[in-house]
């Protein structure tokens, strides 16, 4: 499952949820961007025939990144 968390808000609760997926918080433009992230994705997977649970980490990552997600690794900070 994926889960988005928007850390930013605008006094307005938000939740979306699918299939394989569940995006809470955020402003009206946080949330929009997390749901528009999370349909390329399923796209992506849908392409090529695949489900979240079939791909791995690194297929995932990738597809991920493609959609214009990027990682933040703590041992960068």
């Amino acid at each position: 499952m994926m889960l988005g968390v928007g850390l930013d808000s605008d006094g307005h609760k938000r939740i979306t949820t699918g299939e394989n997926f569940a995006l809470v918080g955020g402003s009206e433009e946080t949330h929009d961007v997390m749901v528009e992230k999370t349909i390329k994705i399923n796209e992506k997977l849908s392409a090529k025939g695949k489900r979240l649970e079939d791909v791995s980490k690194d297929e995932f990552n990738d597809i991920a990144h493609s959609v214009g997600l990027h990682r933040d690794c703590p041992e960068n900070n």
